[in-house]
């Protein structure tokens, strides 16, 4: 092909590689009853007068599947990390026991499910209108190319191609999340 288009259909590669990892990110939020490490990603406590992530203070696992344990680095830390996990209004309860944080995730209710596997839908639809855009802009860029027409045509065929590949994807990486959700 030309320079000029291997650099878009490249541009528009990367765009679509974007959305996928952004979706990726989007269903770790999206709890699917299983504890994980994950769940707390979005809790910040106060450190020394900052706003610090949960696990840059603390170590955090998950012994079994329905429970997680926050072992702070400083036992004074113990008030701000149940602080925190409030504050993020994750629905969760934390109890501590002088030693560590110990959340229990309850099982999620069918309705509960129902409105995960929404949401995870809705995430799945904004990832494939990011790869939607790049497509549609990916098209205007090579239009505006001084390429002959059938090098057009094949690079606009790429990047269909491209773009039916990113959608499958969506749609598998949605199924495994739905399926992940669903299972009680």
């Amino acid at each position: 092909m030309n320079e000029e288009v291997d650099f878009i259909l490249d541009t528009t590669q990367e765009a679509m590689d974007s959305a996928i990892k952004h979706l990726e990110k989007q269903f770790v939020n999206i709890r699917a009853g299983k504890a994980s490490p994950a769940m707390l990603g979005s809790v910040f406590v106060e450190y020394y007068g900052n706003q610090t992530p949960l696990n840059q203070v603390a170590n955090v696992n998950t012994p079994d599947g329905r429970t997680i344990t926050v072992q702070p680095w400083e036992k004074q830390m113990i008030g701000e990390i149940e602080r925190g996990i409030m504050m993020a209004n994750l629905g969760f309860n934390p109890m501590n026991n002088g030693e560590m944080v110990i959340i229990n995730v309850p099982p999620l209710t069918e309705e509960r499910r129902k409105n995960l596997a929404k949401q995870a839908k809705a995430e799945a639809e904004d990832a494939k209108v990011g790869i939607r855009n790049a497509r549609k802009e990916a098209n205007n860029d090579l239009k505006k190319l001084d390429i002959s027409e059938d090098l057009l045509k094949n690079a606009e065929i790429d990047v269909q191609e491209m773009t039916d590949s990113y959608v499958m994807k969506v749609d598998e990486l949605l199924e495994v999340k739905e399926k992940e959700i669903m299972t009680v």
